[in-house]
């Protein structure tokens, strides 16, 4: 792969810009960039043959509008040839979820999505919900759309398969089973209710119904329940019978199942108005594992060919395509994209638009869901626009604000202290730019709200004008919200004055003398404050967004709480791994018993060496 120096380019501008490449420019596969007189760039795509798509630009005529602008502001290029046209593929969608280039297709909702794992490294093997790289060992089963939808199947698949979900270090000091035992959901394995080769049964079971294999479990389940009742033991029949009502309650809270289908992606694109909407469902083991919608950012004149071709590209850049994906339309490379995912997966993946059977089916129903889905985007869209509105009316901004960022502290007493950031813009909240900030400040008095709020917003524009120095990005607000009166309004102009941040408007949103909703006043710097009628929507659009700050400001200190709480001290103690730390625990019972502990017993724990004996004892005694 090489890289075409462009710094001695000619400072032309559109088709006579694009045209003086031309004669440099190879036929080899590869990406190019164009970019815009402040050397942003516009556009990305990949070629077969770079010279040819390039002179394509070069052309005065024929181009759809949105290509036509796009060649107007194009002053510069950039160029990086690749061996094959598949590597060019994948090096072009990459670039696009790096340089979110205005004229491409992009993708902006990217979560990673929840598995199953049940772990392999224990001999009794938890079962569990995993969310990101599949670095830990055991068998992992997914994607699900969502956390809930695996936390519904965790809960049912406990019912059924009665397997652990305590962390390794609770089971091996727990000495009577605990309440998950009590309400039938785990076999207590940790203190011997099962035998090692029974639960392995239960988690090959287990492994067998989230591989799509179900019927002969439950025709097991049903001969024990049987042989249970025929012998009397009542109590145990009732148990089984429990358990198949909980398997068949998965099954059918799955919604579709398909029969034909084992392992695919269902991939429905909707367009409509200039808007699209791609809903993704996923099918693993002849079960549907939920669903999700997405909103691809799109221009007015894109194909549904681009649009969806662009979203698999972005899409599986960072997850594991299934072998099977089943498309609404076709594509504008489908041979070059099986290629790239056959490659990614490390086995044969196919591409296909159904027309016919139960595969067409899926489908229509998938569309069905993006139709109604974008249908209901538009409308609230339709409804934030005209708050977002009327919010710059009643605060005198200039311009409709895009980006609104809220802030609200939380602590108490000034300990666990953290500030929260919240987005919201013309498509509601942006959860993905939520932002926590670990209060730092030393010399802060406890509970000094204005200092925490002085903190955070001179961290926030630190790293904005390190980020996106040249605001082209979409990162700086055009409103801030700040809780609080004029004294925190007073204190964050002051930082923004620091910063040199003038041109973003900034208002406190302060409770009114009996604190009671509806009788907020707001407060601008260096003007009077002023309120809004009781009854008027944007009022209550600022009482959405002020109380959805808090919300997200009181679960982060919560979080912070709860992690300090819970905190182990033999975690800060070097040398100290999960196995020495499980031995520290059976032979002393607890942590803070480890810290009691004499040399001469510590150094009697197996695993624990004289080195680290000292270190520990040292650890809990050096300081005191």
């Amino acid at each position: 792969m090489s890289e075409e120096n462009t710094e001695n380019a000619p400072q032309l501008t559109g088709h006579a810009c694009i045209q003086s490449y031309l004669k440099t420019l190879e036929t080899s596969p590869g990406v190019y960039r164009m970019l815009d007189a402040q050397s942003r760039v516009l556009y990305v795509g990949k070629a077969r043959n770079l010279r040819a798509r390039v002179s394509n630009y070069a052309r005065p005529s024929g181009h759809s509008p949105r290509i036509s602008r796009m060649i107007r502001e194009t002053a510069s290029m950039m160029f990086l040839t690749t061996r094959t046209e598949t590597e060019a593929l994948l090096l072009e969608q990459n670039l696009i979820k790096q340089l979110k280039p205005k004229f491409n297709v992009l993708l902006r909702d990217d979560k990673s999505f929840p598995n199953i794992l049940v772990t392999g490294d224990h001999p009794y093997p938890m079962i569990k919900k995993h969310r990101g790289a599949k670095k830990e060992k055991g068998s992992y089963y997914g994607p699900f759309a969502s956390a809930g939808a695996v936390n519904r199947s965790l809960n049912q698949l406990q019912k059924v398969f009665l397997l652990r979900s305590c962390t390794d270090s609770v089971f091996e000091t727990r000495t009577r089973p605990c309440l998950l035992h009590q309400i039938k959901r785990c076999s207590a394995p940790c203190v011997g209710k099962i035998s090692e080769e029974d639960y392995a049964e239960s988690v090959s079971d287990a492994e067998r119904f989230l591989s799509g294999r179900t019927t002969q479990i439950q025709e097991t389940l049903a001969k024990q329940m049987q042989a249970a009742s025929e012998a009397m033991e009542f109590e145990r029949a009732a148990a089984l019978r429990d358990r198949i009502r909980a398997m068949t309650q998965v099954q059918t809270s799955q919604g579709i199942n398909p029969r034909g289908v084992t392992e695919a992606d269902i991939l429905a694109l909707h367009m409509e108005n200039g808007q699209a909407c791609v809903q993704v469902f996923f099918i693993r083991a002849n079960q549907n594992w939920g669903n999700r919608d997405f909103y691809p950012r799109v221009g007015e004149d894109v194909g549904e060919a681009e649009v969806l071709e662009a979203f698999i590209g972005q899409f599986y850049d960072t997850k594991d395509p299934p072998p099977l994906l089943l498309l609404s339309h076709d594509i504008e490379s489908p041979d070059l994209m099986t290629e790239a995912l056959t490659e990614k997966l490390g086995r044969k993946v196919e591409i296909a638009v159904p027309k016919r059977g139960e595969k067409a089916e899926l489908m229509d129903g998938a569309l069905r869901n993006a139709r109604e889905s974008l249908g209901r985007k538009m409308a609230e869209s339709a409804a934030q626009g005209k708050l977002l509105r009327g919010l710059a009316d009643a605060f005198g901004l200039q311009t409709v604000p895009e980006r609104i960022e809220v802030y609200d502290n939380s602590h108490i007493q000034g300990a666990h202290a953290v500030g929260a950031m919240i987005v919201a813009g013309a498509d509601g909240f942006m959860k993905n730019q939520y932002r926590k900030f670990n209060i730092r400040g030393d010399e802060l008095t406890p509970g000094d709200d204005f200092g925490m709020m002085k903190e955070v917003l001179a961290r926030r524009f630190k790293r904005l004008l390190k980020e996106d120095p040249d605001r082209d990005k979409g990162l700086w607000p055009d409103l801030l919200l700040i809780d609080g009166g004029a004294g925190q309004v007073s204190a964050v102009h002051e930082i923004m004055a620091e910063h040199g941040v003038e041109d973003v408007a900034m208002v406190g949103v302060a409770k009114g003398v009996d604190r009671d909703h509806g009788k907020e006043e707001f407060h601008r710097f260096g003007e009077r404050p002023f309120a809004l009628r009781r009854n008027d929507p944007v009022l209550y659009f600022v009482q959405r967004l002020r109380d959805e700050a808090h919300r997200f400001a009181i679960g982060t200190h919560r979080a912070k709480r709860s992690k300090a709480v819970s905190a182990n001290p033999l975690d800060e103690i070097a040398g100290v791994g999960a196995s020495r730390k499980r031995a520290l625990l059976q032979h002393f019972g607890s942590a803070k018993a480890v810290g009691r502990a004499n040399l001469a017993d510590l150094k009697a724990v197996e695993g624990v060496s004289a080195a680290l004996a000292e270190r520990i004892y040292g650890h809990f005694h050096e300081s005191g």
